[in-house]
């Protein structure tokens, strides 16, 4: 099955900075990346306009998942400085607060890396299975008995706060302070959650200030009363003598909100749509969940893509696969499009739970940045659906999304589910 004719299957018709085109229907941007996959050379595309901010050069759009990859592998030619996570660049301000590892080169991004995998890689595995499990375990508990709503909500958002918060010695009483800041963080565009375009930048920052202050408060906290949690092995983490600086902290722990919860909620949530529109690979999953959840959870996380792109900045005069680049070209790296590259995925637009190999780059690609947290997301949507099919097997959506206004992250914000 290929895109379906759409008017953004022509060049001209297609602007990826453009907020509207994100909220098209997910065939129609199919279409638009399978036109410009199919372009001789990445396609130069304007900046957004903000308030305050002067017009940028504009950023090429990388789409095949040959390119990505060349690129991601090679950060001496393209670095993650001055940001990855936006097209623009942002003020000094910003920084203390989103200048986390996802937003440096080596050697500071190495050091950093070093610094909170010992509290978050993989030799903690099986303390994230044993959390995954326990907060699986109240989600469904609380469905059953809340009856069924809003699975985002009620499930998808919960899971990896109540995880991550668990380990961290977050109160069960600040899920909700957690849920609001990072829906302003990643909506900052949405009128959901920013009613007005005008107060996006202040409301980012103040969203971000008290992210900052209340890490701050917990770190101070975990200083005087050390635990053992997630927390205070982050504070006590240390490597040649240094440790994380209140900034580094904060901005980690903005980057666990945004990367670590946004990613696994939207996966979950767009996993149990798919697996009710789906119901011949519903079927197949449920008839031996051990043998086919590994697959339905790679697939799942290949067509959702929770983050849609990740930016790179020309470091020196270079040429990737026959393009060449100038040192300062801004690259937005869609790994929305690499994941559905007809060169890599045969049937890229079907949903087949059996699908191997399936090299996709929901959590980027070969190099330096690849997710630091993807065995955790793998693990937490694999727990969560074994404990939902077990107990609630005919649980599925009903009714039409409802979709984040937004092009850095793809998210499902409302769903409803039956049962």
């Amino acid at each position: 099955m290929y895109p379906p004719e759409s008017r953004f299957a022509q060049i001209d018709n297609i602007d990826l900075t453009d907020l509207s085109f994100w909220a098209q229907p997910y065939g129609d941007r199919d279409a638009a990346f399978a036109a410009l996959r199919g372009r001789p050379e990445p396609v130069l595309f304007r900046e957004p306009v903000m308030p305050g901010f002067g017009q940028g050069s504009g950023y090429y759009a990388m789409v095949r998942h040959a390119d990505i990859a060349e690129v991601s592998r090679r950060p001496q030619d393209f670095g993650s400085e001055p940001t990855a996570i936006s097209i623009i660049d942002l003020p000094e301000e910003f920084n203390n607060f989103f200048g986390s590892m996802i937003n440096m080169d080596n050697p500071q991004h190495a050091r950093m890396r070093r610094l909170v995998s010992r509290a978050f890689g993989r030799g903690m595995a099986a303390e994230f299975e044993a959390a995954s499990r326990k907060a699986a375990r109240k989600i469904v508990d609380d469905l059953i008995a809340e009856g069924p709503g809003d699975f985002v909500r009620k499930v998808a958002a919960i899971m990896p706060i109540a995880v991550l918060s668990g380990m961290m010695g977050i109160p069960d009483d600040d899920y909700e302070f957690i849920y609001d800041r990072s829906n302003i963080i990643v909506g900052t565009f949405d009128p959901e959650y920013v009613p007005r375009a005008d107060q996006a930048t202040a409301a980012l920052l103040k969203t971000s200030h008290e992210l900052a202050d209340y890490i701050a408060r917990l770190a101070a906290d975990r200083n005087r009363n050390p635990t053992g949690d997630l927390i205070t092995r982050l504070v006590q983490a240390q490597i040649d003598g240094e440790r994380l600086s209140p900034e580094e902290l904060s901005s980690f722990f903005i980057l666990l909100v945004v990367a670590g919860m946004e990613t696994t909620r939207n996966a979950i949530s767009r996993g149990l749509v798919l697996l009710s529109d789906h119901p011949e690979q519903r079927k197949l999953l449920l008839s031996d969940f051990e043998t086919y959840a590994p697959g339905a959870v790679e697939e799942i996380l290949r067509v959702a893509t929770p983050i849609n792109w990740m930016r790179r900045t020309v470091r020196r005069d270079c040429e990737v696969n026959g393009h060449r680049f100038t040192e300062g070209d801004k690259l937005l790296l869609f790994y929305w499009s690499a994941n559905r590259d007809e060169d890599v995925f045969p049937d890229p637009y079907e949903f087949d739970i059996t699908r191997d190999p399936n090299p996709h780059m929901t959590f980027g690609s070969v190099g330096p940045h690849f997710c630091l947290g993807a065995h955790l997301a793998r693990m937490e949507v694999t727990v969560l659906f074994r404990e939902l099919f077990s107990r609630l097997p005919e649980i599925r959506t009903v009714g039409k999304p409802r979709r984040l206004v937004a092009s850095f992250v793809e998210a499902i914000k409302h769903v409803e589910c039956a049962f």
